[in-house]
């Protein structure tokens, strides 16, 4: 029985431990915010203080002015003009609160929406510049609702502590002065319920309240992330007719969502109840006091009115400090992932002084690259070393898993190398800024992912300053222009959410389009025709033929009939390059992958025009590779 004690009390240390380090984290960097705008949080605090302190003497001006009304009648000089002091004064601290506190919203109106500015653009600053990984595993959705959530319980936290904590702190301080200065009974029993008020509440919300509201946030972010995930993927849910199951997968989610945030509510009901019932027993210790300073001539009739005053005064903002922490409380959780985002290691990282790269001649070099991906034991890369001479044009050919997708990555540095370098003009890409050096790489992905902006801003994406004159030029090379023009906003057609609009051919002339803007040194091309009709492959290989001219270019393609004319080969295997070549050399090798691979493409090509009664004029690309592969199935 003690061991399971023992262990309970050790599990309720941790969450203890782990909820103060989730305060203290929170806190921290909210602070650093606050320090950021010193000026501004002295004159909020300054303005709190004088608030507080009138609202602290109001009650006793209020006993002074039932003192001079019950001292004598109106007639009385005295006592009027004692009367007539304690109204004014009453009358001037009233509304010198009243214009204390405008003073301390504006202020805060100020600094809120500062800080909250900042940290949205920090949060999303970092965001994008998490690794790879980091954004493959994190649901876009998510990653919003933590950012926005912690925005705006920001808002939450600024109010808790400059305009509600820290007045409730000066008025329990201050009322425990002025009625210990005048019956130290009376004092104590205010300071010592205080204390023990605030302490209870503390560790309720901390223990008790806290870890049931932090698994309702997680629970609340996963549901923000199922709800984006299906809502951006609205076309496979309608190809499949797949509405209803989605929505009982959200069902799931969201049953879970209000079990956790039901049971986090009625946590904060019975904290809640447990301080209306500490308020009511501190309630009665002072009324008790009262009538014994009275029973005994000690108080005057001022005097009870100025403790009767104090008191309701006082159990308002007692009232207050508990909701005032559980808000504490509740805008920490809601900004703890928020605050996490800041801890988190980027992954890839510009090096201290790392400066920009210049790329002129493109050449490429891998020097005894060793790669591993993640905690895998076994390297992809192991001392990997390969050339690309300046202007050529290589391909990259292999089964899935070979390496070939990696090797593009590691020329962006979109992964870090355990061993060797990669150079380009001699250059290591390590050493540089990684912003610099993809800015200076054009890719063509196989998937382009279009912003959901015109057209004429997605092709000058690469080069935002570009004239309309240069992207049109650019989407005539990429023979994108003659479609563009067929729309009725033209460049100005908005294209939907990652470019849902268009058709894959169009979205994949506009990718070229945007990188013949780029005009850069060095090309990628990640299996851009692979997933194409015969028409579209056709219209973007000849816009290809064209971006490559000049350019160091790495081609990607599973269809080997696109990198036929290329300068050279390699044959990726494992991360080795087992072949290397021009496309006539590496055919004729007797056993070669690269053979067997085109081979096979042919006979599949064979097979599919056999069992087609016509051969449509589409098509006529398809029947030219055929010429060709029937050779290579004749040797």
């Amino acid at each position: 029985m003690r061991s399971r004690a023992t262990g309970s009390w050790q599990m309720t240390r941790k969450k203890l431990d782990f909820r103060g380090q989730a305060f203290k984290n929170v806190l921290g960097f909210t602070f650093v915010h606050w320090a950021k705008q010193p000026w501004r949080i002295f004159a909020i605090s300054a303005l709190v203080l004088l608030s507080a302190l009138a609202d602290v003497l109001t009650p006793l001006f209020a006993g002074r002015l039932v003192d001079a009304i019950a001292s004598g009648s109106a007639g009385d000089a005295v006592a009027w003009n004692a009367a007539i002091t304690a109204f004014c004064v009453l009358g001037a601290l009233g509304l010198g609160a009243t214009l204390l506190r405008q003073g301390v919203f504006f202020n805060l109106i100020r600094l809120t929406l500062k800080m909250m500015s900042e940290i949205a653009a920090n949060a999303f600053h970092r965001v994008q510049r998490f690794s790879t990984d980091w954004h493959a595993n994190s649901f876009a959705g998510s990653t919003v609702r933590k950012i926005t959530r912690g925005m705006w319980a920001l808002d939450l936290l600024n109010d808790t502590l400059l305009v509600a904590l820290l007045p409730s702190l000066v008025m329990l301080v201050g009322a425990t002065v002025l009625l210990g200065w005048r019956w130290p009974m009376m004092g104590a029993v205010v300071g010592i319920g205080s204390v023990l008020y605030i302490g209870v509440t503390v560790a309720m919300s901390l223990g008790f309240v806290a870890p049931a509201a932090h698994l309702a946030n997680a629970w609340d972010t996963r549901m923000g992330g199922a709800l984006a995930d299906a809502v951006s993927c609205n076309g496979v849910v309608k190809a499949f007719g797949a509405e209803e199951r989605e929505e009982r997968l959200l069902e799931r989610v969201i049953f879970k969502w209000r079990h956790r945030t039901r049971r986090t509510w009625i946590r904060g009901t019975i904290n809640g109840g447990l301080q209306g019932g500490m308020l009511v027993t501190i309630q009665a210790a002072i009324l008790g006091v009262a009538l014994l300073l009275w029973a005994r001539g000690e108080a005057s009739v001022g005097d009870i009115t100025f403790a009767l005053t104090m008191f309701f005064m006082l159990q308002g903002y007692l009232r207050d400090v508990g909701m005032h922490i559980r808000n504490l409380q509740r805008s920490v959780n809601d900004m703890e992932e928020l605050v996490s985002l800041e801890g988190q290691p980027l992954g890839i990282e510009d090096r201290p002084g790392a400066g920009p790269i210049a790329i002129g001649k493109g050449e490429i070099r891998f020097e005894h690259v060793t790669f591993h991906y993640g905690a895998k034991a076994t390297p992809l890369y192991d001392n990997f070393s390969v050339r690309i001479a300046p202007g050529e044009r290589v391909g990259l050919v292999g089964h899935s898993g070979s390496g070939k997708t990696t090797f593009i990555k590691l020329i962006q540095r979109l992964y870090d190398i355990s061993e060797g370098r990669i150079t380009i003009d001699g250059q290591d890409i390590a050493r540089v800024q990684q912003a610099s050096l993809r800015g200076q790489i054009a890719i063509v992905q196989q998937e382009p992912v279009l912003f959901h902006r015109s057209l004429a801003e997605n092709i000058a994406y690469a080069r935002p300053g570009a004239s309309r004159a240069e992207i049109e030029r650019a989407a005539k090379l990429a023979s994108a222009h003659d479609f563009i023009a067929t729309l009725p906003h033209g460049y100005d057609t908005l294209v939907g959410e990652r470019g849902i609009k268009l058709s894959g051919g169009e979205r994949q002339r506009v990718a070229i389009a945007r990188a013949f803007l780029a005009d850069a040194p060095i090309l990628i091309l990640d299996e851009a025709t692979s997933s194409l009709d015969s028409e579209s492959e056709v219209l973007i290989q000849h816009a290809m033929e064209r971006l490559m001219m000049g350019r160091t270019t790495l081609v990607v393609a599973h269809r080997l009939s696109t990198v036929r004319a290329l300068d050279r080969l390699l044959v990726l295997d494992k991360g080795k390059v087992i072949e290397e070549g021009s496309h006539e050399a590496l055919i004729r090798l007797e056993n070669g992958l690269y053979r067997r691979l085109f081979e096979r493409q042919a006979l599949e090509l064979i097979k599919g025009l056999g069992d087609s009664d016509v051969m449509p004029e589409a098509d006529s690309a398809k029947a030219n590779r055929l010429d060709d592969s029937n050779l290579v199935v004749e040797k």
